[in-house]
């Protein structure tokens, strides 16, 4: 007997899911609430569990396909063969049993999408999420209206399913222009083939569409070794919002030295005053706030366009992206309110949010809404580099390695301590002398650190 599983319904409009990871192989055993397959949906990555004990006879789906609420994803023999018979399968849709498949579901992880880190499943209780029980929310009637809306940039990423979006690349439209006519703000891909049908792809607001050409597949060199593993899960998806930010803004980056000996010798006088806090203050609180005490002087620093309406949006409150290297790509957790906090609570934050985002333990909207990013590799900085955009801010700071270098002080060549920061903006938005004169706000207060505390929160 074999029993065919079919990706459940776990709500909130879910109606498909990208297949990130399997975590059982074709002749397994499992028993019931074994991790078995990972899913994302563009809500939250979902560790399903093993509906029931037995033998692993048939995967219908591989890492990267999209499958659809209903679908049948694997069969499991429950007569302990491993293969798949003509015989008659158990549903998953039984009488009273609509519920019983939707258990299944582990983990609603509102973390990291794509991660390999799952937790147990929950046996027993239905669909887990952070203060819900579980329940599906009704459809609402599905409204079309007959003009994009503008950009909502406090979440910039519009409500589609992973193959909706990829039909949208395929035409080079942007989602955000389309209107949703599918349930919670959903775009679904009638909305993205009736806006092809029915709407320019290139206006004066929007970046020229030029055609692509089409991908062309990389041939294995005979004789030649090679290993080719899944572009999916998170890696696929920080591609394309890389790829988005680099098609959409015009780059340009300003490199500039910044000398930090003032810098070190306050950050060393604060160090043991920090760790009787239980907080290890680096130098990145510093640099947060001298950014936040720039931004406030540029403004247009904190802006971001909204093409649809030909409008510039001027934030008025200061969420700073920090991006965080972590074993499955570049995360940026969101700092909210930055200004309004200490160095030691910008410091506590800091590691909270890095330590999460290494461990895939962030909340969805601990990952977005944020007005400016600054990006540091450390002691891995290097010279220096040209950091993308965060789309759709206007501005990112890249961080680099403080090295001891000569510099000139009074007319004299001594031993300094020297960094470069590397600032990139979108030239449709920052002129080059504005971008200049922001860097050298923040290296001003970073020369001068004791500036910062005349207007510290």
């Amino acid at each position: 007997m074999s029993f065919q599983f079919k990706l459940p319904d776990i709500g909130e409009g879910v109606t498909e899911g990208e297949i990130v990871e399997w975590h059982v192989n074709q002749g397994d055993t499992v028993a019931e609430d074994d991790p078995m397959v990972e899913v994302m949906t563009d809500k939250a990555t979902v560790t399903i569990g093993a509906p029931k004990a037995g033998t692993i006879a048939d995967l219908r789906f591989q890492p990267g396909d999209v499958a659809q609420v209903g679908d049948v994803i694997v069969v499991i023999a429950t007569d302990g063969t491993a293969t798949v018979t003509d015989a008659p399968a158990e549903s998953d849709e039984g009488e009273g049993e609509k519920e019983t498949a939707a258990s299944a579901v582990g983990d609603i992880r509102e973390g990291l999408p794509g991660t390999s880190f799952f937790q147990p499943a929950n046996k027993g209780g239905g669909v887990r999420t952070k203060g819900g029980n579980g329940a599906t929310a009704a459809a609402q009637p599905a409204t079309r209206k007959s003009a994009a809306q503008p950009i909502d940039f406090f979440q910039a990423k519009p409500l589609a399913t992973p193959a909706t979006r990829k039909l949208a690349r395929d035409l080079g439209l942007d989602l955000r222009r389309i209107p949703p006519s599918g349930p919670h703000g959903r775009t679904t891909r009638e909305d993205v083939k009736s806006f092809a049908g029915g709407a320019p792809t290139q206006t004066t607001q929007q970046v020229s569409s030029a055609p692509r050409q089409a991908a062309q597949p990389i041939v294995a060199q005979q004789g030649e070794p090679e290993e080719r593993k899944p572009f999916v899960g998170i890696r696929r998806k920080i591609a394309q919002r890389m790829q988005t930010a680099k098609n959409t803004a015009a780059h340009f980056t300003f490199v500039e030295e910044c000398h930090c000996d003032r810098l070190i010798e306050l950050r060393g006088r604060l160090k043991p005053a920090a760790a009787e806090a239980g907080v290890k203050l680096t130098y990145l609180p510093f640099i947060v706030k001298a950014t936040i005490a720039a931004l406030k002087k540029h403004p247009v620093l904190n802006t971001a366009l909204d093409e649809t309406s030909n409008e510039l949006v001027y934030r008025k409150y200061f969420h700073m992206g920090i991006a965080a290297a972590t074993p499955n790509g570049l995360m940026v957790p969101v700092i909210r309110h930055a200004d309004q906090l200490s160095l030691l609570d910008l410091a506590r934050e800091i590691d909270r949010l890095g330590n999460g985002a290494r461990e895939g333990g962030l909340e969805p909207q601990e990952l977005q809404g944020s007005t400016f990013t600054i990006t540091s590799l450390g002691r891995d900085g290097g010279l220096f580099a040209t950091p993308v955009l965060n789309h759709p801010e206007v501005g990112i700071l890249g961080v680099h390695q403080m090295k001891q270098k000569p510099v000139v002080k009074d007319g004299e060549i001594a031993i300094g301590n020297v960094m470069l920061l590397s600032l990139s903006f979108d030239h449709r938005i920052v002129d080059g002398h504005v971008g200049a004169a922001f860097a050298y706000d923040i290296i001003h207060f970073l020369e001068e650190p004791e500036r910062l505390f005349l207007d510290m929160a």
